[in-house]
C-alpha cells in the first residue's frame, strides 16, 4: 500500500461523508468545493456547508501536501529531516441548533523525510447539553472499534483525548471527549495495512453516529436562552482551536491555506466580560459537571 493509496481513500471518503451529510441536513444548502495549492507542494479540496436546516456549518476538509517544513514545524515534530508528505480528512460540524452537539474528526497519515510514517486522528464530540446516554453510545461505539483492532487502544485513546482537548486555563475539557491518538508509527505500532485499517474503521463510524445523533435531537425545543449557552461553549470551542490545537498550529506552520485552517471555528460566538456561572441544578450547570477528565463513560 502507497501513500497514494491512502490519499485516493481518503479523499473517496471526503466526498461520501459530504453526500451522507447532506442527505442528513434535508435542506436546499450543499457543500461548496474550494480547490487550494500549497506553494511549496500539493494542495486540498476544502468543502464547506452553510445555512444547511439542521448544519449552520459544516467543513469536510481533504489535504494532500508535500515539500519542506519549516525549522519550526520540523522542531515541533522533532524532526531532524525537513521533507514531508502529509495527507487527511478533517470535519468539523456546528449545528444550528443547540440540543444538536458539535463534532469534530480527524484521521491522518504522515510521511517523515528520514523514512518514519505515522498515523493519527480522533473523534471528539462537543454537546451544548450533555446527554449523558448519547455520550455513553458515543463512547461505547468508539471502543468497539477500537477492541476490533487492539484492546489496549480505547483506554490509552480515550485518556489521550481527555488530555489533548482541555483548556487549562478554563480547567474543562472541551466537551466529553472521546478518542485521540498520534504517531502510530508503521513498523513499530503494526503494518500500514493494519493502521490504516483501524484509522479507516474510526473514520467510517463518524458518519452513522452523527446523522442519528442529527435526527434524535433537532426537534427538540429550545429559545434564547438556550442559544446564549450555545454562544458561550462556542467560544470555548474558538478557543481551543486558536490556542492548542497542534493541526491548525501545524497547518499555518506550513504554509497551509488559511480558510481552510480555520475552516472549524464557528460561524457564531460570543464573548461576554466575566459572565456569571450557571445557577446549581440548571442544565447548564449540569453540563459543566461533566466537562471533566476522567469520566469512564463505559
Amino acid at each position: 500500500m502507497t501513500r497514494h493509496d491512502i490519499a485516493a481513500w481518503l479523499q473517496a471518503f471526503q466526498n461520501r461523508l459530504c453526500q451522507q451529510l447532506e442527505a442528513a441536513d434535508g435542506g436546499p444548502a450543499r457543500f461548496g468545493q474550494d480547490d487550494w495549492e500549497r506553494p511549496g507542494g500539493g494542495g486540498g479540496h476544502s468543502r464547506v456547508l452553510e445555512g444547511g436546516a439542521i448544519l449552520e456549518k459544516g467543513g469536510v476538509g481533504f489535504s494532500q501536501v508535500e515539500g519542506e517544513l519549516s525549522e519550526a514545524a520540523a522542531r515541533q515534530l522533532h524532526l531532524p529531516n525537513p521533507h514531508f508528505f502529509a495527507t487527511g480528512v478533517s470535519v468539523v460540524l456546528h449545528p444550528r441548533s443547540p440540543r444538536v452537539p458539535i463534532i469534530h474528526m480527524n484521521v491522518r497519515y504522515f510521511e517523515a523525510g528520514n523514512g518514519e510514517a505515522w498515523f493519527g486522528g480522533g473523534i471528539d464530540l462537543t454537546p451544548i447539553y450533555v446527554d449523558e446516554t448519547q455520550a455513553r453510545r458515543f463512547h461505547q461505539q468508539l471502543k468497539a472499534v477500537c477492541d476490533r483492532h487492539n484492546p489496549s487502544y480505547y483506554p490509552r485513546f480515550h485518556k489521550w483525548a481527555d488530555d489533548y482537548f482541555y483548556l487549562p486555563h478554563r480547567h474543562e475539557t472541551r466537551g466529553v471527549g472521546g478518542i485521540f491518538f498520534d504517531r502510530l508509527t508503521v513498523g513499530q505500532d503494526g503494518t500500514v495495512e493494519q493502521l490504516f485499517a483501524f484509522v479507516q474503521d474510526v473514520a467510517e463510524l463518524f458518519g452513522p453516529f452523527y446523522v442519528q445523533l442529527m435526527r434524535e435531537n433537532v426537534a427538540l425545543p429550545y429559545g434564547a436562552p438556550e442559544e446564549a449557552w450555545q454562544q458561550l461553549r462556542r467560544n470555548r470551542y474558538a478557543e481551543f482551536n486558536l490556542a492548542f490545537d497542534r493541526g491548525t498550529r501545524f497547518g499555518l506552520e506550513t504554509n497551509g491555506r488559511t480558510e481552510s485552517i480555520l475552516m472549524s471555528l464557528p460561524p457564531r460566538c460570543g464573548w461576554h466580560y466575566n459572565p456569571a456561572p450557571p445557577a446549581p441544578g440548571t442544565p447548564e450547570a449540569t453540563t459543566l459537571a461533566w466537562l471533566r477528565k476522567g469520566v469512564e463513560w463505559v
